[in-house]
């Protein structure tokens, strides 16, 4: 007979995939290297971001797969103040970056900063291949595991597991891609301003148990005129500490 948790455990799996939603799945497993975990600190109302927008948006022309890093671009909200309000900022992404910072004994926040495996990256511009390839040569220290179902209904259903050193937790991403915004106000005013890779929606709910286990099943919020063919999950494992044992990406169906 099942414990009430594993019974709460399987009824949610159940409402996450169900029938309709398993007609299309697509899944992705981690490699036995660590993928390098990129994030971007950015905004739309701060004037010297857009080049590092950019920057991340050609990570993969640049010749970085999604084997090798996964990018997050992360708006944060302490910039609205000064004429724009930033549609995809968010405190917790701010909350984030300062406990980021607070990690490498830093009590500045700044856009657009740029983190590689939870340690900031001053020289981004020049030092992300290098930085990445040092992360891709260390044997992975977690393992993690994406399933997706298909969209439909404004709902994603995906089951992601890791296996990872107790004490971590396990974090999802929703991310969009091929975003435009035209900037009205600020101190982009009159720009239009393109976007990847940024992050929808944030799960941050999975504690590694004392098994060295996590197990999230979900169905996210597709945000509304997203198209889903320019949606990805991501998902990571990262400790107390800030280290980033692995990280993972996976286009939405059918994408």
């Amino acid at each position: 007979m099942a414990t009430p948790h594993r019974a709460v455990l399987v009824t949610l799996l159940a409402c996450a995939f169900s029938s309709a939603a398993l007609a299309q799945t697509c899944s992705k497993q981690s490699p036995a290297h660590t993928v390098a975990l990129l994030e971007l600190y950015t905004s739309e109302g701060c004037s010297s971001c857009p080049p590092a927008d950019r920057f991340v948006s050609r990570l993969q022309a640049s010749g970085l797969s999604a084997e090798q890093v996964v990018p997050l671009a992360l708006h944060v909200d302490y910039w609205d103040y000064i004429g724009w309000k930033d549609l995809f900022a968010r405190r917790e992404f701010t909350e984030r970056q300062r406990w980021l910072s607070a990690l490498a004994n830093s009590r500045t926040i700044y856009t657009p900063e740029i983190f590689v495996a939870g340690k900031e990256l001053r020289n981004w511009s020049g030092g992300v291949p290098a930085a990445v390839k040092r992360i891709n040569d260390m044997p992975a220290r977690a393992s993690i595991g994406l399933r997706l179902g298909a969209a439909a209904d404004g709902k994603l259903p995906l089951e992601v597991t890791a296996s990872a050193p107790p004490g971590g937790k396990l974090y999802v991403a929703l991310v969009e891609n091929g975003i435009t915004t035209d900037v009205r106000a600020g101190e982009n005013r009159g720009t239009q301003l393109r976007h990847d890779h940024v992050v929808r929606d944030w799960i941050a709910a999975a504690p590694v148990s004392a098994a060295g286990k996590a197990v999230l099943p979900r169905a996210l919020t597709i945000p509304a005129g997203a198209d889903p063919k320019r949606l990805a999950v991501a998902a990571f494992v990262q400790n107390d500490g800030g280290e980033v044992l692995q990280a993972l990406s996976l286009p939405v169906c059918g994408a």
